[in-house]
């Protein structure tokens, strides 16, 4: 038989092992890169861009590169993280979508075509690029990577959760969601990136353990539609100081109209301005003098 003083002992060690045990980080990582797709560390190939043709109007691309393996780590009273938050199919073409629509306001754009992932290889390069290229007859392509952290907290409010009732109703588990998503524009034909286009978000919750997987589905889905809004608006942003880049320097981009477009586009404005300029200089050079 026990003692009492063997007893106490006993259930306080049980104690100070669900203290320690209730108390944990969890971290679930879902990425991918735009780097690691178009310069990989497996090729000894070094890319180098050559000045890009840019033929208005446009015909672009947009797909999601390959994304890495989910990371996962840390350990808390109720195991593993959950990867609940990773970008389905079918959300990743939601969103694409919604890109998709955002390009097709610009005059300049004649073509948009959403590339599944499927046809993207990991670490492919400009080489795989081309093979899309021909297979779409695209010219300019949108890469849209992301990186989303989701980490849950496991507190003392988590010693409720060895009662039924105590594991549906107290929301011992914060979850904080970061998100970063971003759009690189290439040129495939030069390997140039013309510009790039990133969004941000912070989703903060809490969740008991029976509904942890849904509530961080739930985040994952909000703090991706929260990054790309933020992302189609840095998008403007871009593309507006990418306007102002050829005009200040039209050396570094050529820009053609194809046969048939009459377009005014931004794009081609800027392009005008600066051969109107050239133009104009010309002719005071070679102007008579009185």
């Amino acid at each position: 038989m026990l003692s009492p003083s063997r007893v106490l002992r006993a259930a306080l060690a049980g104690l100070l092992m669900i203290l320690l045990s209730a108390c944990g980080t969890q971290e679930v990582r879902n990425r991918s890169s735009v780097v690691d797709y178009l310069y990989p560390r497996s090729k000894q190939e070094v890319v180098q861009p050559s000045i890009p043709t840019l033929r208005l109007p446009l015909k672009v691309g947009i797909a999601f590169v390959p994304e890495q393996p989910a990371r996962t780590s840390g350990f808390g009273l109720w195991g593993r993280p959950s990867t609940a938050g990773a970008l389905t199919e079918a959300r990743k073409t939601a969103l694409l979508e919604t890109l998709a629509a955002h390009f097709r306001r610009y005059d300049f754009v004649g073509s948009i075509e959403v590339v599944p992932s499927a046809y993207l290889t990991a670490g492919g390069s400009f080489t795989n690029l081309e093979q899309v290229r021909t297979m779409y007859g695209i010219d300019v392509v949108a890469l849209v990577s992301y990186d989303q952290v989701q980490f849950t907290d496991q507190g003392l409010l988590s010693l409720t959760y060895w009662t039924l009732v105590g594991a549906y109703v107290v929301s011992g588990e914060k979850n904080d969601t970061s998100t970063l998503m971003d759009t690189a524009v290439y040129d495939i034909a030069s390997r140039k990136m013309l510009f790039r286009a990133p969004g941000n978000s912070q989703v903060k919750g809490s969740s008991t353990p029976v509904n942890l997987a849904e509530s961080l589905r739930e985040d994952s889905a909000k703090g991706f539609e929260q990054a790309n809004q933020l992302m189609l608006a840095s998008l403007d942003q871009q593309l507006a100081a990418f306007r102002q880049r050829l005009k200040d320097r039209p050396d570094e981009v050529r820009v053609e109209r194809s046969a048939g477009y009459s377009g005014g586009g931004a794009l081609e404005g800027a392009w005008l301005l600066a051969l109107l300029g050239l133009v104009g200089l010309c002719w005071r050079r070679r102007r008579p003098r009185g």
